[in-house]
């Protein structure tokens, strides 16, 4: 398996590295979107595993609905899909992990196959447009949810003892939480202090606002992560199934991938584009 796991890792890296640093941002957005869309089908599969031709439809719907906007130029209508997304996460998502495994998910198939229309969309639109502030500006944004992941990871293994969402999630702990919350801290002010202020999201709300809300901004954005996170597992549980699917040998889906980034990048977005 771990091999498998860094062959997969090395081809993806071989492919991302030369389209972040060598060819113009519109490569990147291409990218992101086939990963989007593939991301969608996995969506679709996990509603209805069955229904095989349903999830071609439904990720050529999303695709459609990501082209469309793209093609109207209609930023108000772009940044509508961002404050829905995040409306979601903020105002409905907290209430659906409190549930636990207590949801009936026949009752909410229809709900999910929605709400995969408009969080993975608004997923790409917020990526391309943190990548038009800078590639350091996404790169900074994106490291923050993979730093949190891997501080969680390592800080639960060692002194995890309370449970954050048995139901959910029984690897998680409040101790890994809490230490991945604090080596994002760390990560954000060394960006602050070492990287050009306007570079990065962390360093530019320092200059506007000041340390206490930037700090208190990065608080948010790993919740969040966390939550991305939690909701993406209880949607598995709920559905039955280990992995979003096997496109990824070794690593499982692609949703498995970037679960955390759906909710926090469109935060992101909206905060950058704040000031």
């Amino acid at each position: 398996m771990l091999k498998t796991r860094i062959i997969t890792a090395t081809i993806l890296m071989a492919v991302l590295l030369p389209i972040l640093f060598l060819l113009p941002p519109f490569y990147l957005g291409a990218f992101f979107l086939v990963a989007l869309v593939a991301a969608s089908w996995e969506w679709s599969r996990m509603i209805a595993p069955e229904a095989k031709k349903a999830a071609w439809l439904y990720a050529v719907f999303c695709l459609t609905i990501i082209l469309f906007l793209l093609g109207m130029q209609a930023i108000s209508w772009q940044f509508s899909l961002l404050i829905i997304a995040v409306l979601f996460w903020f105002f409905v998502a907290p209430f659906i992990l409190a549930k636990g495994m207590n949801l009936s998910f026949q009752k909410l198939k229809s709900f999910y196959g929605i709400l995969g229309l408009i969080v993975l969309p608004a997923t790409w639109f917020a990526l391309v447009f943190l990548r038009e502030l800078g590639l350091v500006f996404l790169l900074s944004s994106m490291a923050l949810v993979w730093i949190a992941d891997i501080g969680a990871y390592f800080v639960g293994k060692a002194f995890g003892k309370h449970k954050l969402a048995v139901q959910i999630s029984p690897g998680k702990s409040i101790e890994g939480a809490v230490g991945g919350l604090a080596l994002c801290y760390l990560y954000t002010f060394l960006c602050v202090v070492y990287l050009p202020l306007g570079d990065t999201l962390f360093g530019a709300w320092a200059i506007r606002f000041g340390w206490v809300p930037m700090f208190l901004m990065v608080t948010v954005l790993v919740a969040f992560s966390v939550f991305g996170d939690l909701f993406e597992s209880q949607f598995k549980r709920l559905a039955g199934v280990k992995d979003s699917s096997h496109l990824l040998p070794g690593h499982g889906g692609v949703l498995d991938r970037v679960d955390a980034l759906i909710p926090t990048m469109p935060i992101a977005a909206l905060l950058a584009g704040l000031i």
